[in-house]
């Protein structure tokens, strides 16, 4: 391949653990989230252009193709950090990751952008320069930039932590064809009511142990220890989310939980138990359109 095109395969996420422990005065939540990379990618063709200009084509997936798409303001953003303005890229999209699905496929098609362009362009940032500009697009954009598989996440997203990959499940993902915005999910959470306050003092007492000791070297995760504050928030308004759910439990799923701020649903099952996730896929893909089994990225 020529040294002015190059091709990304940006992977999606799952949330296996998500609390919010507070709002700040700019709306931004603060958070801990435990996220996985998992096999499922978006493909993204970079080519640049002798003239200046983003070029970005979605296909037919609807997205947009303007500075209302992450991706085109991602490049500009880069352009405009390494004063590259000059500079000009087309990009194309292969859209596989569902959209608004909670799977992150925008925050790691981003993140595909800021990492292509500072290859194809040799500008040799820093993954942690690379990473500060991502942050500035949203807040999972970060994890897609460093190469950790799985990594803890705290505060609204930024401060990362690599945990150990689950390599001992397999993962079943299905998306309802539901689009839900991560900013009503987050706005939704209402942190006043009499639970989540308890929720947040509990999460305060359980930092220590959510750091060090889940998915961590002494206590290795485990499907038991699944949790998601938004789940109520958007299985309360979509119920198909609970179904989808139960149906992957009663199919053998050792745990299931609806991933970000939904609506994709995943299970988990043991990788020797291959035949169980296999059933459980195609029993789903009867209902929906976008249901995939999925390895984690280890």
């Amino acid at each position: 391949m020529a040294k002015h095109e190059f091709c990304y395969h940006a992977p999606a996420k799952i949330n296996l653990y998500l609390k919010i422990t507070g709002r700040r005065s700019d709306g931004y939540h603060e958070l801990e989230t435990l996220m996985q990379k998992v096999a499922l990618f978006d493909r993204l063709n970079f080519t640049l252009l002798p003239q200046s200009g983003i070029r970005l084509d979605c296909g037919d997936c609807g997205l947009p193709e303007d500075k209302n798409n992450i991706i085109f303001r991602a490049a500009s953003l880069f352009f405009d950090f390494t004063a590259r303005q000059q500079q000009g890229v087309q990009i194309v999209l292969e859209k596989n990751i569902p959209i608004a699905a909670g799977l992150g496929g925008g925050s790691s098609d981003a993140a595909a952008v800021l990492l292509a362009l500072d290859r194809l362009c040799a500008t040799h940032c820093s993954r942690k320069e690379l990473a500060d500009l991502g942050l500035q697009l949203g807040a999972d954009v970060p994890f897609f930039v460093y190469e950790m598989l799985t990594g803890w996440a705290t505060g609204i997203g930024e401060e990362l932590t690599p945990a150990t990959p689950i390599t001992d499940f397999l993962v079943v993902l299905a998306n309802p064809g539901i689009s839900v915005s991560t900013k009503w999910a987050y706005e939704t959470f209402a942190l006043t009511s009499a639970e989540n306050i308890f929720n947040l003092y509990c999460s305060q007492k359980e930092n220590h142990r959510n750091k060090s000791g889940v998915n961590g070297k002494d206590c290795p995760f485990t499907p038991k220890e699944l949790n998601n504050d938004l789940e109520d928030v958007t299985s309360g308004k979509f119920c198909v989310i609970k179904k989808i759910k139960q149906k992957m439990l009663d199919e053998g799923a050792l745990g299931s939980l609806m991933s970000g701020s939904g609506p994709t649903v995943f299970g988990l099952f043991s990788k020797a138990c291959r035949q169980e996730a296999e059933t459980c896929c195609r029993k789903l893909q009867k209902e929906f359109d976008q249901v995939y089994l999925v390895a984690p990225l280890a």
